[in-house]
């Protein structure tokens, strides 16, 4: 039967979370630095479709297949981990230094990726630099100022704003990892992970990682925004945020409710030392 239940799906986030700190760094890098660069891609593609069709949901429903790539090809994602690695600390499987080691490998790969989208995408959209006719180019500076300067104007409620709603959207981009892991198929895959990513993005959530993407292009784009106001009215919140999100609503819940219960014995210590000497692969993103 293709379903997991829920208990074998907590198990199998925790042996994912393991997996994921036997990763060497170049592994991670790489990884991480391919997944910045899709999530700018499907933004890129969302935006696309909205702009095109003037019905913001299209943009919403295509968002998620950048995420679909991302979990089928076991790529990394920071706010992914921030769920399954601290699952698989909870069951004693992963050491904080590595968890620590490895989200913020991860976090300056997703980065590193989404900038050099971000550069590509305004090379491509502006001949490098020659023509702004694009109808794209005013949407992305309208988003960029929105998350940044738009949250900004508001003082302390704008911060406390996007780190809210950093928490909604990664309760949801979380749920999507772990929800992909209830089918053995692809097609349950893609259509278990696009659902609650097409829930954040269609209701305005905060993703971190989209947001290394989308703020700096409208930066190159002309968008009245400078580093301070990324980093302090969007980024540094909506980080906290998803990491708030990920480990209250899926990793602490689904772990306490589900994950304390007995596990299998592929999960045991022993067993993840052993896996280690034949190079398992972490499941997800």
């Amino acid at each position: 039967m293709d379903y997991k239940k829920p208990a074998e799906v907590i198990a199998l986030m925790i042996q994912s979370g393991t997996d994921k700190g036997r990763l060497n760094t170049t592994d991670l890098f790489i990884r991480g630095s391919l997944s910045g660069m899709l999530l700018g891609m499907g933004t890129t593609l969302a935006v696309t479709g909205s702009v095109q069709t003037g019905i913001p949901l299209v943009g919403a429903l295509l968002f998620p297949i950048c995420f679909v790539v991302v979990v089928l090809m076991g790529l990394e994602l920071v706010t992914g981990s921030f769920a399954l690695l601290p699952a698989a600390y909870f069951h004693k499987t992963l050491p904080m230094p590595v968890l620590l080691r490895n989200l913020a490998i991860v976090y300056g790969a997703n980065l590193f990726g989404a900038l050099v989208y971000a550069f590509l995408f305004w090379a491509s959209v502006t001949s490098f630099g020659q023509t702004y006719a694009s109808p794209l180019i005013p949407a992305i500076i309208k988003i960029a100022a929105a998350k940044t300067t738009g949250y900004g104007q508001l003082g302390g409620a704008g911060i406390a704003t996007a780190f809210t709603k950093g928490i909604l959207c990664n309760w949801m981009v979380t749920m999507g990892v772990v929800l992909a892991l209830t089918s053995s198929s692809v097609i349950g895959k893609i259509l278990a992970a696009w659902i609650p990513v097409f829930m954040f993005f269609a209701q305005g959530f905060e993703h971190a990682v989209v947001n290394m993407f989308v703020i700096p292009e409208g930066m190159l784009l002309g968008a009245p925004v400078n580093i301070a106001d990324w980093w302090l009215y969007n980024q540094i919140p909506v980080t906290l945020g998803n990491i708030a999100g990920a480990l209250l609503f899926t990793a602490i819940a689904l772990y306490i409710t589900y994950g304390r219960k007995k596990q299998p014995a592929a999960l045991t210590v022993a067993d993840t030392k052993a896996s280690e000497t034949v190079g398992a692969e972490p499941h997800l993103a």
